[in-house]
């Protein structure tokens, strides 16, 4: 009879991993409180909740660089033109260019989507229900590997349970079968999370992802600069159309001159 421990182990672990991902979806899911969209979304918030804070700063730099305050260089160089920042955002990206007026881009970014400009966003847009809060994305996350590890421990206890002398109670088949109970649990519930979840934005909120939804379908004539700087908002740095903007986003090693 050791084997019916083993079994109970596996439920165990098993039911309280199944039923932390489904608190942590439910409580997910809950983040909806601007359902019929009355909510008009700025161009840095249509960032945020596309591509996260990455995506305002790109957004920033684009938005600059195409008013010509801001110099991007193919060769991945920022260079200050204008040294006035107009909002939050654009002074703190100047501020992670620094004093000197140049630097790479890559820094950049990554110094003006941890400002405090991209943190007020990111509040704004929860309060209002279009984010997801970071401990909803997290909990979800950490729920899926919980249950994925928790398959695995169900299989490791039914094969000690299998590999154990005979049981002179209970075959061997009927026993893989009490194992493969809990098996299926685990299983069906990360084909649901997969199913529920995993569609879901990192960033945006069921009323978030309605938001973008109508902010895209938005038209705009091939001169429009707002349209355009959607776009980039939407679709990230892959929906510039000057060649040598998108390359300057694309340098991932350090470029070199005299």
């Amino acid at each position: 009879m050791f084997w019916v421990l083993f079994l109970l182990a596996a439920w165990a672990v098993a039911a309280v991993s199944c039923t932390r991902l489904c608190l942590a979806a439910v409580r997910a899911a809950a983040v909806d409180t601007d359902p019929d969209g009355t909510h008009d979304l700025t161009l840095y918030e249509a960032a945020f909740l596309s591509g996260g804070p990455a995506r305002v700063a790109e957004l920033t730099l684009v938005s600059m660089a195409r008013q010509r305050r801001l110099l991007l260089a193919h060769t991945g160089w920022a260079t200050v033109v204008d040294p006035r920042g107009r909002d939050d955002m654009e002074r703190s990206v100047l501020g992670a260019i620094g004093p000197e007026g140049q630097s790479r881009i890559a820094p950049v970014r990554a110094g003006a989507a941890a400002a405090d400009a991209v943190r007020s966003i990111a509040d704004r847009l929860v309060s209002a229900g279009l984010a997801v809060p970071d401990g909803a994305r997290t909990t979800v996350a950490a729920g899926v590997r919980q249950v994925r590890a928790a398959a695995l421990a169900v299989l490791a206890l039914g094969a000690v349970a299998l590999s154990m002398p005979g049981q002179p109670d209970m075959p061997r088949t009927l026993v893989a079968l009490w194992f493969a109970l809990p098996l299926t649990l685990t299983l069906s519930c990360l084909v649901i999370a997969r199913a529920e979840v995993h569609p879901y934005s990192r960033w945006a909120s069921p009323a978030g992802q309605r938001l973008l939804g109508a902010l895209a379908q938005q038209g705009g004539g091939p001169g429009d600069d707002r349209a355009y700087l959607t776009s980039v908002a939407v679709r990230g740095v892959r929906a510039v159309g000057e060649p040598e903007l998108r390359a300057a986003f694309e340098q991932r090693t350090p470029y070199w001159h005299d």
